[in-house]
C-alpha cells in the first residue's frame, strides 16, 4: 500500500512517462495504412496500459480484492463517483472499447486522415497520440485521487 503523498507523486510521474511512451507507439500504429490497424493497436495498448497504471497505484482488481472490505468498497465508490469503471476492475476489451468511444471522433478523424497523401499520416499520428494521452492521463488522475483519498481522505484530495 502507498503510504505518502510523495510516494504517490513519484508513481504519478512514472505513469505519465509510461503513457507518453505508449502514446508514441499508438502514433506509430496510426501511420500504418491498413484499415483498423490503429484501432486494434490502441485496444491492445490500453488493455495492458490501464491495468499497469492501476497496479502501480495499488488499485488493480487483485489488489483491491485483497483490501479490507470497507476499504475495497471505498475504492469502488470513489472510482464510480469519478465515472471510472476501470479502477479495481478486471480490464476487458469491452471496457477499453467503451473508453475509446469517449475519444471516438478523434480516432475516426485519425483513421480517415491517414489516407490523405503526405500530411495525412502526420495528422493521424498526432491525433492518435493525443487520444491515447487523454485516456491514459485521465486514468492516472483518477487513480491518484482515489489512492490519495485512501492515504488521508480530506487533505489528500485538495493537493492534486
Amino acid at each position: 500500500m502507498i503510504h505518502s503523498l510523495a510516494e504517490l507523486d513519484a508513481i504519478r510521474t512514472e505513469c505519465r512517462k509510461l503513457v507518453t511512451n505508449r502514446s508514441l507507439v499508438s502514433a506509430g500504429a496510426a501511420v500504418v495504412p491498413i484499415p483498423g490497424a490503429d484501432l486494434m493497436a490502441d485496444i491492445g495498448l490500453l488493455t495492458t496500459l490501464l491495468p499497469d497504471i492501476s497496479k502501480r497505484f495499488d488499485l488493480d482488481h487483485d489488489q483491491v480484492a485483497r483490501l479490507e472490505p470497507h476499504l475495497a468498497q471505498k475504492v469502488l465508490v470513489l472510482a464510480s463517483s469519478m465515472g471510472n469503471n476501470v479502477i479495481g476492475q478486471a480490464i476487458t476489451k469491452r471496457i477499453v472499447v467503451a473508453m475509446l468511444r469517449r475519444v471516438g471522433i478523434r480516432l475516426a478523424t485519425a483513421s480517415a486522415a491517414k489516407y490523405v497523401p503526405i500530411l495525412g499520416s502526420a495528422v493521424a499520428a498526432t491525433i492518435s497520440f493525443g487520444a491515447m494521452k487523454l485516456v491514459g492521463n485521465a486514468h492516472i488522475d483518477d487513480c491518484y485521487r482515489t489512492a490519495a483519498a485512501l492515504i488521508s481522505p480530506p487533505a489528500a484530495l485538495s493537493t492534486s
